[in-house]
């Protein structure tokens, strides 16, 4: 080789365009695993002398840790390693494809060329990905409408709410934007695997499974410093409260920039759309799931217990929960360790609720396993089974004797309306199914008493289990709260609380009845109102009693969740207690995004959005937070001067679009007196 350093043509844009990488905003050559690659280097004279190529990854590389390899110029493609074949050469440069294999590691390389027993010159850097679009690859995914959707696709849907009324926001992942592949990059340097043994963790990086898992516990702060500190307590003062946060980016970038210390605060949606980032970002396949009416099962025993007072006030007893949802990941990639039919979509969930192996990391659990109740397949199985499929129990407790008396239990009240985006829309495709069978059938209970024998839970006594004449009882009334007009912040709340005699005599029954405003964990924070009748009812009777909770009652009780939880303990004189209950979402009111023109690339476009304060009192300290990947470049934040009531706001933005196709711009407002009102609109960008 000549003594002058060889100057490295990469090819970006040719090779970006090959693997799937284009949407990367770099200077560097970034591929995808096992496909070749072209690059061309001059100060090299003729290859016949046997030039030898070294990609070399992590601190020290090795031929045994699969993070070195030397390769020299072949006639034809190596299937199992590294490898180069000549493309052209001339007097001054010399053209070559270079390909990796299917399993090697990912991450940032070092290539060098060497010639004859001259010392190896330095060819540059390149980043490799994981390669869905291959089919020796683990996270190979045949379909190239959901690559399109679950690897390039940069803004989502997250579903939230409650089963009975679910709600969706979008969310930026923007994982090609700015510095991003970088920080996914230091992620992985940074986790704890890495710091007790930085050589084994960058070999085991060709492995999706391992990766999974290894950024499931980066993704939260506990045990590792990682990126995002959840918050849970309604207070979030000294960081930023998790519902106002509308993308990865942002979140990513303040990690990196306070040296990486942890972003405050997120809760379940934020840490899988961080995750869903990072994965899609390094190539492989994920989405975001929401679970309804989701177990925190702590004690492990599938049975998740909740526990009332006498005025029907749900009471923090035990570590057991049911949230009204909670978000975690599925990726896709082949179950090497497993096998066949447990290949494909894998549940991780990045928010810190259990340990496992010590530290807080959840997955991969594979969701075919969990539905077939395999639960002891690594890894978290019997907490992921529960989440979906806990039973549940509810209890009265009296705290002046520490007697609980069991109110009703129920098979069906876990795990509803499990939901995704769809592929290449945007709409909620429900996949309850893929988790488990229908519920109440014979096939599901099944399922249920197997997860539970592989547990040892069949056989081992439970004394704080229910005695089975407890479970067998039959109530003598039933009762449901319906709702009555619309859900929505700055308006009344209309219910009607219905109660059934299904005996054939008349029945006296003592009803305590109460509303608190809670956290979407249904974690009560204050109390709205409480109320108690004594009703009497003729046999076979049904009866509606409305209940009116006014604005100005919850108006400061309420949580930015916006969630209240309503409920009735009846009190049948000589018979069982019955546990009436609903958890309610309000929605925020609405706001609107127009684009007054055609979006053209680099050429300026105006949207207008408008929002009209629907209460009859002044807002203030107005702001609204806009951003869209290839939209405008981080987020726009404006002041909006304060509305008195029914005053519409009209805001005029400029953006320049860097992209053509259908791009989101996600919009958030919020108010002293409304929190986080969001929407997203498409704008489809044409060249």
């Amino acid at each position: 080789i000549a003594a002058t350093q060889p100057s490295t043509d990469w090819h970006l844009k040719e090779n970006a365009r090959e693997h799937h990488t284009s949407k990367f905003s770099s200077e560097e050559l970034i591929v995808r695993r096992g496909q070749a690659f072209t690059i061309t280097f001059n100060g090299a004279e003729r290859p016949e002398q046997n030039l030898i190529f070294i990609a070399e990854t992590g601190p020290k590389p090795s031929k045994a840790t699969k993070t070195l390899a030397t390769f020299d110029i072949s006639s034809t493609v190596s299937k199992e390693g590294w490898g180069a074949v000549l493309q052209s050469s001339s007097s001054s440069s010399v053209s070559i494809s270079i390909s990796s294999p299917h399993n090697a590691v990912i991450g940032r390389y070092r290539l060098s060329v060497q010639s004859g027993s001259s010392s190896p010159q330095s060819l540059g850097t390149f980043v490799l990905l994981f390669n869905p679009w291959s089919s020796g690859d683990d996270v190979f995914l045949p379909n190239a409408a959901e690559c399109e959707e679950y690897v390039l696709e940069e803004f989502g849907i997250i579903f939230a709410g409650n089963k009975n009324h679910i709600s969706s926001f979008g969310w930026n992942f923007g994982q090609f934007q700015g510095d991003i592949l970088n920080i996914c990059l230091s992620i992985m340097d940074r986790s704890l695997y890495y710091r007790q043994d930085p050589i084994t963790d960058v070999s085991h990086r060709h492995d999706p499974r391992y990766l999974g898992r290894v950024l499931s516990a980066m993704v939260n702060a506990n045990d590792d410093q990682g990126v995002v500190l959840g918050n849970w307590s309604g207070k979030y003062e000294g960081g930023k409260n998790p519902t106002s946060w509308t993308g990865s980016g942002e979140i990513l970038q303040s990690w990196k920039k306070s040296g990486f210390k942890p972003v405050k605060y997120g809760q379940c949606w934020v840490f899988a759309a961080v995750l869903t980032t990072v994965l899609r970002c390094l190539g492989i396949p994920t989405r975001t799931i929401t679970n309804f009416s989701s177990a925190h099962d702590a004690d492990g025993n599938l049975r998740v217990d909740e526990f009332y007072d006498a005025e029907g006030n749900h009471l923090e007893r035990g570590a057991d929960s049911v949230w009204n949802f909670h978000v975690w990941n599925e990726s896709w990639f082949t179950r090497n360790d497993l096998g066949p039919s447990y290949s494909g979509w894998q549940v991780l969930d990045a928010t810190p609720q259990e340990e496992s192996g010590g530290i807080y990391q959840c997955g991969p659990a594979s969701r075919h396993a969990i539905k077939e109740g395999e639960v002891e397949l690594d890894y978290d199985g019997p907490f992921v089974f529960a989440e979906v499929n806990a039973d549940c129990m509810y209890w009265n407790y009296d705290s002046a004797t520490g007697k609980k008396t069991l109110i009703f239990s129920k098979a069906t009240e876990i795990g509803a309306s499990i939901s995704t985006k769809a592929v290449g829309r945007d709409a909620r495709v429900d996949v309850t199914r893929d988790y488990k069978y229908e519920e109440g059938s014979a096939k599901e209970r099944e399922i249920f008493k197997k997860a539970r024998k592989k547990l040892g839970l069949e056989d081992k006594f439970d004394p704080t289990a229910p005695k089975q004449e407890e479970v067998e009882q039959k109530p003598d009334i039933s009762g449901k709260f319906k709702v009555a007009g619309s859900l929505e912040v700055g308006k009344d709340l209309n219910l009607l609380l219905v109660l059934e005699n299904l005996q054939s005599d008349a029945k006296t029954v003592n009803v305590n009845m109460t509303a608190w405003s809670t956290l979407y964990t249904r974690r009560r924070v204050n109390q709205i109102w409480k109320d108690s009748i004594s009703v009497t009812l003729a046999p076979k009777e049904e009866k509606q009693f409305p209940i009116k909770i006014k604005y100005p009652e919850y108006q400061q009780q309420l949580t930015t969740d916006k969630t209240i939880q309503v409920t009735a303990l009846c009190h049948v004189k000589d018979g069982i207690q019955v546990l009436v209950k609903r958890n309610i979402t309000l929605d925020n009111p609405d706001i609107d995004i127009q684009v007054l023109g055609e979006a053209k690339v680099n050429k300026e476009v105006v949207v207008e959005v408008a929002f009209t304060n629907p209460i009859n009192e002044e807002v203030k300290d107005c702001v609204l937070q806009v951003e869209g990947s290839d939209l405008l470049q981080g987020i726009l934040e404006l002041r909006i001067p304060p509305l008195k009531a029914s005053e519409k706001s009209s805001t005029k933005l400029k953006l320049i679009p860097s992209e053509a196709g259908p791009k989101h711009l996600l919009v958030n407002f919020f108010c002293d007196k409304f929190a986080d009102i969001k929407t997203f609109k498409m704008v489809n960008v044409i060249n």
